[in-house]
Formats: structure tokens, C-alpha cells, sequence
């Protein structure tokens, strides 16, 4: 998150906006010479192809040697900015101070495949390079460049304003009127970078669907009233999409004969709101989302991309879930049961909690809240101020036919050199710690 005051730092998660019209996805393509766009995805603008060349779990640091096949990350890097067009003005030369922080964490970590939460989204993809060419592909102190060939964003829902007032304070106005808080179109957006080429022709974005077409959606409740899930209207819900940023199915092909489906989101936090909840059951049905995605066709047949193919996976399809869900399984002020629904799925591997030392010393350093915690801090992934303390909310997890070898966070000590790239607010980096999995891949081919 960026470095706004303490209690303020989780509201930059609540970003989601709604413009049903617009395009203008980004990527440096999988295959030069794919034709613009995607089946279930807005159309992209590319890069040239030559733009780049091409149990539980251990406790340390990750020194850049991969156990598995691939190695999966995702990052809420707080890349994002106050208004539009800073964040590619700070990346526009090397030298922004946070920005080195978060591209030397990541060449420290060298994940193979890469979300990023937080990262301003503008529709010439200028950001998505600069922070590649001028960051990435630079070494930092002893750690190597890291080159990622292919890339994606696309546009979300933070800051497109809605036209209605959504809050309930009796004006139409700012970021909470938004469809997802914001304060500009592609605030608090996401970007995915990837050493594997994108099937980009396959990408299926979800940032249209309405919250109101989930079966059983959780809509917020007014409780002065006896009719149940009323807070927002007719018209708001005839409108209003489910995903606070989006949701992408982003296939990676990681063998020549293994495809991955790289599922990316970053709900919405469950606070900032009153007692009818509308961001915790938001949160909630945001990270239902993707657990009924990967269930069988029965449950995933509601599902609509933005480009009208309905269903979810296929029952085989192999898949890694990745992003800041913005819910913890034990403390914090989410919905109950919200990350549950993907902790406790089927077909999801939870068997190795990616854990850190620094987590659990900043805990024990901190305490407060943190005293009272019922999880493990060596899982948490996040350094949030009072309330909530810090939690797990940030995650990757991989179908049941991958195989975790290894995980972790990126959360050194205090006492080592890389913890000032995490250091304490206000955060060189961001109040996110970088978590990442290596895979192994059932019958991939080199």
C-alpha cells in the first residue's frame, strides 16, 4: 500500500470500478504475431516481441534457485499512486526509491511467474514496461536482473465513477461512490509478468460480471428494513460488478505440453464500511468467485466472462489462485468462512502455509492485537497497523495435482541485510510481503 497514515492503508484495497464499455488490456504477447485480443478477454495492446530477452514450509529467505518447475508469486507491491499518471512519471527513469525496493525483492525472490497488486493500470501499458526495463531488468546490489518476457494488464474497476451514491451519504461523490474505491480509473490495478509465454489468445476477464448474477450472492443487508439483501437498489444492482478490480484467467504455458491457469484478483477488504457489510460480503463473494471457478460445471455454469463464454475451468485444467484476498482464516474483520471457501476446497493444495521468521518477530515485537491473534504469525503477509494487526491475506494456492515443494514469504529478520527493503512504516516497499511457491508440474516436458 502506499504511504498514506496507518489505518488509512487498507482502504487503497477497497479500489473497484465499473466501466462496461471500455478496453484496452495490455500485454507483451505470449507468441509474436498472436492476433490482438482474446476470446473471453478486452482486447490487448502489445509490445514488440523482441522487448525483452528471453508440508510446512522452510522459513527462509528464497535465494533465486527454484526447487520445483515453476515458481508462482504474488506481490501487493503498492505501486500505485494518488492520481493518474505518477506512477509512469516515477517509473519513467531508475532511481524511484520504491520501486528499487520492490524490484529488488522480486530479483531476490526471481519467481517465474508474477502477480502484482497495486499497480496503477494506464491503457498504453507505459507502466508495465518502465517498471520492467527500468527496475526489473536492472540489477540491485548483488541481486541479478530479472527478465520477463511476456506480460498483462488489463482494466479494472477502481475509480470508474458509478452514478450512484453508493454509501448512502446523500451525495454522489469520490472514490467510495466509485464502483470500487478509487480516486482514477486504474487506481490500485494489477499486472501479471511471466518468463513463460501467455496464451494470450485464452485469457478470460471477468471484470463485467454483476455481483447480482452469483446464485446466492451475500448482498448487503439495511437492517432497518425487513426485506433482506437491500442496501443498494434495483438500478445499483442492475449495475453493479462483482469484482472490485477484476478477475483473470491468465493461461500460462509453462512446458511445451503444461498449461497453467494463472487465476489473479485482489478483493475488496471487508472494512470500511457500516452494519451492513457491504464490503465484507463483497469480499466474500469476490473470493467465492474463484472456488466456484474450479468446482465442477454444475456450480461454475453461472459464470460469464466479459466477452459472453459462460463456465469455469474444465474438471483436469491445472490451475495456481494468486492474490492479495484480503482475508485471514483466523483473526481480522472478514466475513466468516471467506478464505475458507478456498482453504477447504477440494481441488485446491493447501498442504504447505508459506511462512517466514520475520512475520513471527514482527508480532512478537509489535504485539498489541497481534498478542491476541489466533493464527500463526509465521503466516502472516502482511504488517497492518491496529486494528486489524498483521494477518495472512495474501496467497498462493495450486490444484490438487500440483505439487508444492517449497514456499515462503518474503519477510527477513530484522537483524538481516534484506530486511530494509521491508523495513517498518513508513514501508520502504510496501506493507505486503512477497509470497511465492515452487511447483511441480504432473507430466511437464522440457
Amino acid at each position: 500500500m502506499t504511504s498514506t497514515p496507518p489505518r488509512l492503508r487498507s482502504l487503497a484495497l477497497a479500489a473497484s470500478v465499473l466501466f462496461i464499455g471500455a478496453s484496452g488490456a495490455v500485454a507483451a504477447p505470449a507468441l509474436a504475431g498472436d492476433a490482438q485480443g482474446a476470446a473471453g478477454a478486452e482486447p490487448g495492446v502489445r509490445a514488440a516481441s523482441g522487448d525483452a530477452q528471453g508440508g510446512e514450509a522452510d522459513r527462509r529467505q528464497p535465494n533465486g534457485v527454484h526447487m520445483g518447475d515453476v515458481r508462482f508469486a504474488t506481490f501487493n507491491a503498492s505501486l500505485n499512486r494518488s492520481e493518474a499518471g505518477a506512477l509512469v512519471r516515477d517509473l519513467s527513469a531508475p532511481g524511484n526509491a520504491q520501486a528499487d525496493a520492490v524490484a529488488e525483492i522480486i530479483q531476490r525472490a526471481n519467481p517465474d511467474v508474477l502477480l502484482i497488486n497495486e499497480f496503477d493500470y494506464d491503457a498504453d501499458g507505459q507502466a508495465l514496461r518502465l517498471f520492467h526495463d527500468n527496475y526489473l531488468a536492472v540489477p540491485h546490489g548483488d541481486a541479478p536482473a530479472v527478465e520477463y518476457p511476456y506480460r498483462y494488464a488489463a482494466p479494472v474497476n477502481t475509480g470508474v465513477p458509478s452514478g450512484f451514491d453508493l454509501n448512502n451519504d446523500g451525495r454522489v461523490a469520490g472514490g467510495d461512490d466509485a464502483w470500487g474505491f478509487g480516486l482514477f480509473s486504474g487506481q490500485y490495478g494489477m499486472a501479471v509478468y511471466s518468463k513463460h509465454p501467455i496464451d494470450e489468445a485464452a485469457i478470460r476477464t471477468f471484470r463485467n460480471f454483476r455481483w447480482a448474477d452469483m446464485p446466492g450472492a451475500m448482498l448487503p443487508d439495511d437492517p432497518s428494513t425487513p426485506e433482506p439483501g437491500d442496501f443498494y437498489s434495483f438500478e445499483e444492482l442492475a449495475q453493479f460488478p462483482l469484482s472490485s478490480k477484476s478477475h483473470w484467467d491468465v493461461p500460462i504455458r509453462v512446458s511445451k505440453n503444461k498449461t497453467v491457469h494463472f487465476l489473479v484478483s485482489h478483493p475488496t477488504p471487508p472494512t470500511f464500511d457500516g452494519p451492513e457489510d457491504r464490503n465484507g460480503t463483497r469480499n466474500h463473494d469476490e473470493i467465492r468467485f474463484w472456488a466456484d471457478y474450479v468446482a465442477d460445471a454444475a456450480t461454475s455454469g453461472y459464470i460469464v466472462d466479459d466477452a459472453g463464454r459462460a463456465g469455469g475451468l474444465r474438471g483436469g485444467d491445472l490451475f495456481v489462485i494468486a492474490g492479495d484476498q484480503n482475508a485471514d482464516p483466523h483473526d481480522g474483520d472478514s466475513t466468516a468462512g471467506a478464505i475458507g471457501q478456498l482453504l477447504d476446497h477440494p481441488r485446491i493444495n493447501t498442504s504447505s502455509v508459506p511462512a517466514s521468521e520475520g512475520g513471527a518477530e514482527a508480532s512478537a515485537l509489535q504485539g498489541g492485537i497481534n498478542a491476541e491473534h489466533a493464527g500463526d504469525p509465521a503466516h502472516d503477509t502482511a504488517d497492518f497497523s491496529e486494528p486489524p494487526g498483521n494477518l495472512r491475506v495474501d496467497y498462493v494456492l495450486p490444484s490438487r495435482q500440483i505439487r508444492i515443494v517449497d514456499s515462503g514469504v518474503f519477510w527477513p529478520n530484522s537483524d538481516e541485510p534484506e530486511s530494509r527493503l521491508t523495513g517498518a512504516y513508513p514501508f520502504p516497499s510496501s506493507d505486503h510481503r512477497l509470497v511465492w511457491i515452487d511447483a511441480d508440474v504432473p507430466g511437464a516436458k522440457r
